[in-house]
């Protein structure tokens, strides 16, 4: 699934090299020089991971890490960091700051981009290509399809149409099923958090999904937490969707 990532490295010629890579990998690739530059762009947009460069001309990746990680809008984007340094304590260093992985300098592309995909999976698995199957239902991301179990095993699935929110809603929430998510929290991961829409529209589409679902029998999969807000869940069944 494209991704869109923000490069922080001041050395063009490994900006340049890095970038085409992730293009061609199918990614979104934002590019910044320095941490300032860097800033401007996720206050502008919210990339899904950031490659970040230990050294920088105005402030260290060490520190620009710190920073995103203590700011509510940005403490959960995943961060590798990029840097020449081979020491046990620099790596260290790195990971307390809050960088999710550290990959060091020179790397070939496809370790790379092997890296940002362990680091999607295990922090962001909605944006993983990876099927996910629950409660009956056979979710693909790469092929945008749905698919429900109906009878027994050796019936043949059926193929559930979901319109492209709908699809993204129920991503996430099976992504991280029995966990329960806000409003707020759906609007910024699934809509994005520079999309400025109530927080009702989340209702109407979680009813549609429903509504979907309910054809084959799995409406009670996504549910609604009293006072909270709605998760997948296949272990509360007896919780009425509203």
């Amino acid at each position: 699934m494209a991704v869109t990532i923000l490069v922080v490295e001041d050395e063009h010629a490994i900006q340049e090299l890095i970038a085409l890579n992730l293009k061609k990998a199918g990614h979104i690739v934002l590019c910044a020089d320095d941490a300032e530059q860097a800033k401007k762009m996720v206050n502008n947009v919210l990339p899904d991971l950031i490659l970040l460069d230990w050294m920088l001309p105005d402030t260290s990746g060490v520190e620009f890490a710190r920073k995103l990680r203590r700011e509510e809008r940005t403490k959960a984007i995943p961060i590798i960091m990029l840097t020449a340094r081979v020491q046990e304590s620099d790596k260290i260093a790195g990971l307390e700051a809050g960088a999710d992985d550290y990959v060091t300098k020179p790397f070939s592309p496809r370790e790379l981009l092997a890296r940002i995909k362990a680091v999607l999976r295990r922090r962001l698995p909605e944006m993983s290509d990876d099927v996910i199957e629950s409660g009956g239902l056979k979710l693909d991301p790469a092929t945008h399809r749905v698919h429900v179990q109906a009878g027994d095993e050796s019936s043949k699935p059926v193929e559930i149409a979901l319109g492209p929110t709908e699809f993204r809603l129920l991503h996430f929430l099976m992504a991280y099923k029995e966990r329960v998510h806000t409003r707020a929290q759906l609007l910024d991961r699934v809509w994005g958090d520079h999309v400025f829409i109530e927080d009702r529209t989340v209702d109407v589409h979680i009813r549609r999904l429903r509504k979907i679902l309910e054809a084959v029998g799995k409406e009670n999969l996504v549910q609604t937490v009293r006072g909270t807000g709605y998760r997948f869940s296949v272990e509360h069944q007896e919780e009425h969707a509203e």
